[in-house]
């Protein structure tokens, strides 16, 4: 499967662009992971989006990106998702690695920080990202802060 990437900052969205990444947050946030939480969390303004389309145009993955200050003191990615009909691809890899590429295209060379649920941490290991203190429950779920030097 092929995805056409694309990163904009929140006021380049479309209303369609917008409501397509609102709802696969909570398709797989709040309702997959039965997870109750204020996903809509007055930061997606500061972000830049990440945005990969099918050949259809439908979202299949996304991800928010921070310059380094505005949600961690490192630059950051979070909202990491890929829609459920669309793993098993290799996408979480292809959006980590665009993810991580746009990040430095944006702001530069610099460390980036993420919060990871546990159960990623391999997979985040995987792309040079090292555990940096103590795991920590986030709306129930196990997270662990983690920063790619």
């Amino acid at each position: 499967m092929t995805l056409t990437w694309t990163t904009k900052p929140f006021a380049s969205l479309t209303l369609s662009e917008l409501y397509a990444l609102l709802q696969l947050r909570s398709e797989v946030f709040v309702v997959e992971q039965t997870c109750a939480f204020q996903d809509i969390d007055g930061q997606d303004q500061a972000a830049h989006h990440l945005l990969g389309h099918t050949e259809t145009g439908e979202l299949a993955a996304y991800s928010r990106l921070f310059d380094a200050g505005l949600s961690y003191p490192e630059a950051s990615i979070g909202r990491v998702v890929v829609g459920p009909k669309f793993r098993r691809y290799g996408l979480g890899r292809e959006l980590l690695q665009q993810s991580i590429a746009a990040v430095t295209e944006l702001f530069g060379e610099q460390p980036i920080q993420i919060g990871a649920q546990l159960y990623l941490k391999e997979f985040y290991e995987s792309f040079r990202f090292q555990q940096h203190g103590e795991g920590y429950l986030e709306d129930g779920i196990p997270h662990i802060h983690m920063v790619r030097l």
